[in-house]
C-alpha cells in the first residue's frame, strides 16, 4: 500500500519538493526545485512553497512536511541561516498554514535528513543511537534512538578547545582554509571523540555533499563507534520531512 506526503526542502539558495510514497521511500512524479527568493522572506518563500504543492498536484488532504534551516520548537523557527532575520522566533508552522490552507508541519533541516537515512537510506533498521552529522557551511546534527527522532541537536555548536566545533571542522572551512583532506581529518577526530564520549552512540552517519569523497577523510578516523556515509544525499531532507509529516502530529 503506497501512502503519499510531500516534503519541501527550503534552502539558502533553492527550494525542493516531491511527492513521496512514504512506505517506499520512492518519489512519485518529478522532484522540482525552485530558486529561494532573493531575502528570504517569509511570505516570498511561502508563495514559492505553494507553487510547488499545487505543481505536484496531489490532494488536498496529502500531509506536508517542510524541513528548514533553523531549530524548531512547536513550530516556531528560532534561527536565521542565508535567510531574512525575521524567521528568528517566526511562527512559521501558523502562518504556511494560512498561507496554503493546509496543515504543515516544520522540521529542522538535519532532523529530516536523518530520518530519512534511518528509514530509506544508509541507516535503515540500525536500532540504538544513530547521530547523523551533515557537514557543509556548518555543522548539522539530528539523533534518531531506534527509529524515534530527537529533534533540534545543535552539536556544530559544541565548544570544543574555546572555538566552535562548526568553525573549525565544517566543510566550507577545509575549502576555504585549502586544507588537504588528512589535515581536516585531524578535526573531525577531535570532534567526533568528543561527540562519541557524551552519547556513546551505536553509529555515525556523515552526510552533505562532502560526503560523496567519503573514502578520502572516513578512513583516517579512529573512533569505536562505526561511521559511514549516508546514501541519501540531496533527497534526504524532501524524503526526511515527508515521512515526518505522515507520523503522528507531534504537537
Amino acid at each position: 500500500m503506497s501512502r503519499l506526503s510531500i516534503g519541501i526542502d527550503i534552502g539558502g539558495t533553492g527550494i525542493k519538493g516531491g511527492l513521496v510514497d512514504v512506505a517506499s521511500g520512492e518519489f512519485v512524479g518529478e522532484r522540482i526545485r525552485i530558486l529561494t527568493p532573493e531575502g528570504g522572506e517569509p511570505e516570498d518563500i511561502a508563495t514559492v512553497t505553494r507553487d510547488i504543492v499545487e505543481q505536484l498536484g496531489a490532494p488536498s488532504n496529502t500531509p506536508i512536511g517542510v524541513a528548514f534551516p533553523s531549530a524548531i520548537r512547536h513550530g516556531v523557527t528560532m534561527l536565521a541561516a542565508n535567510i531574512s532575520q525575521r524567521w528568528i522566533g517566526f511562527e512559521a508552522e501558523k502562518f504556511f498554514e494560512e498561507q496554503l490552507g493546509r496543515e504543515i508541519l516544520f522540521i529542522n533541516d538535519a532532523d529530516a535528513a536523518g530520518f530519512a537515512e534511518v528509514k530509506f537510506g544508509a541507516a535503515k533498521d540500525r536500532d540504538g543511537l544513530v547521530i547523523m552529522t551533515t557537514l557543509g557551511t556548518g555543522i548539522g546534527s539530528a539523533f534518531i534512538y531506534d527509529g524515534v527522532l530527537i529533534p533540534n541537536t545543535e552539536l556544530g555548536h559544541l565548544e570544543i578547545d574555546g572555538y566552535d566545533a562548526e568553525t573549525r571542522a565544517s566543510a566550507v572551512v577545509r575549502e576555504r582554509e585549502g586544507i588537504s583532506y588528512a589535515d581536516w581529518a585531524v578535526r573531525l577526530q577531535r570532534y567526533y571523540s568528543h561527540v562519541e564520549m557524551l552519547f556513546s552512540p551505536d553509529l555515525f552517519l556523515v552526510g552533505g555533499g562532502v560526503s560523496k569523497s567519503h573514502d578520502q577523510f572516513l578512513p583516517l578516523l579512529n573512533l569505536r563507534t562505526p561511521i559511514i556515509p549516508a546514501t541519501l544525499l540531496n533527497r534526504a531532507g524532501i524524503l526526511g520531512a515527508a515521512a515526518l509529516a505522515d507520523g503522528p502530529r507531534h504537537h
